[in-house]
């Protein structure tokens, strides 16, 4: 018996669907050209007002140079920082895996007594060379973020001296309509990103000297060490708050021998990243960057399949250009009500 034909709805949403494979496919196998001109963009949005204040008072050429040496003093300050504390807790990690390894041993024992076969599932991971080998992975990757850099960078210098004259160019379109909102959604778009990183700036700094005052106050060695990396991953919803708690509580439990002080820092840990990343940033942030969770946490784990790491930072700024533009527009205004958090998107 043959299978109904399928009807136009059927049809155009299965060529929705091809497309958007096709298009997803296509942004991850071209992430190495795509990744570094979306985070140019990106940065340009943060760093134009300083450019456009530069280049009233200098020739436009030389604020360019001082706005990007602004950005690759405050970006290598921020890598420095970040590569001082991850190296610290590393060290430290190697040094103390001879208790890692037993403490992994004790709990095997003691779940292999109660009916649970787990030897050799995550022994090997606990071995000083599989922890080094780790340590050589992220420091090979530090280093290819730092090529990644260099080549954003470049695009960013050829970017801000062409802003003015692709304002320009909208402002010349011959369909008004469409050039007013596209440049609307710019200037909004802008506004909103220079906004949340402002925002999560400050509430990363907040995180990361909660983090480094709990940590001390329980005699947790390398207090400021998990300080500054709560501040870094503090940058990445969902996953890097996570992170950044679950680490230093495996180092205590390894430090102090027992499960309560871990506990208690665990549950502190938490308690800070939900004071400060559910109740203090929506509240400051208002309801100009008012995004659904939802789409928050897709924006995080699709765009960390496609880009890795430098995907799991940038994918919720993508969204709020995505849904700035959406805005913007009648047909599309709808996308952004929709997505949106607790209020819906105005323009």
């Amino acid at each position: 018996m043959s299978s109904p034909p399928i009807g136009r709805r059927g049809q155009l949403a299965l060529l929705g669907l091809s497309t958007a494979i096709l298009l997803l496919t296509a942004v991850h196998v071209a992430w190495p050209v795509l990744a570094p001109v979306v985070f140019a963009l990106f940065i340009i949005a943060l760093v134009w007002p300083l450019q456009s204040a530069l280049q009233r008072r200098i020739p436009r050429l030389l604020g360019v140079v001082v706005t990007v040496l602004v950005v690759a003093v405050v970006l290598a300050a921020v890598v420095t920082a970040m590569t001082w504390g991850f190296s610290r807790a590393a060290r430290w990690l190697i040094a103390d895996a001879a208790r890692f390894q037993a403490m992994y041993q004790q709990a095997a024992e003691w779940l292999e007594g109660h009916g649970f076969a787990v030897t050799g599932v995550f022994g090997d991971l606990l071995t000083p060379g599989r922890m080094l080998g780790t340590v050589q992975a992220v420091a090979a990757r530090l280093q290819t973020i730092s090529s990644f850099a260099i080549v954003t960078l470049v695009f960013t210098i050829l970017g801000l001296l062409e802003v003015d004259l692709v304002a320009a160019k909208l402002r010349a379109l011959p369909n008004q309509t469409i050039a007013g909102a596209l440049e609307r959604a710019a200037r909004e778009t802008a506004a909103k990103l220079q906004t949340y990183m402002l925002v999560r700036t400050v509430m990363s700094l907040i995180t990361g000297a909660l983090v480094a005052g709990l940590a001390a106050a329980a005699g947790l060695p390398l207090a400021v060490e998990w300080g500054v990396i709560a501040f870094a991953l503090n940058y990445i919803p969902f996953i890097g708050p996570f992170v950044a708690t679950v680490f230093p509580t495996l180092f205590a439990v390894a430090h102090f021998g027992s499960w309560e002080t871990p506990l208690a820092l665990f549950a502190g840990f938490n308690a800070i990243q939900f004071v400060v990343g559910s109740y203090l940033e929506p509240r400051i942030a208002g309801n100009a960057l008012s995004v659904s969770p939802f789409v928050v946490l897709l924006a995080v784990f699709l765009w960390s399949f496609l880009w890795g790491l430098p995907g799991a930072f940038i994918g919720v700024p993508i969204v709020i250009a995505a849904l700035t533009v959406c805005a913007q527009f009648d047909g599309s205004r709808w996308v952004a009500t929709l997505l949106a958090g607790s209020s819906p998107a105005k323009t």
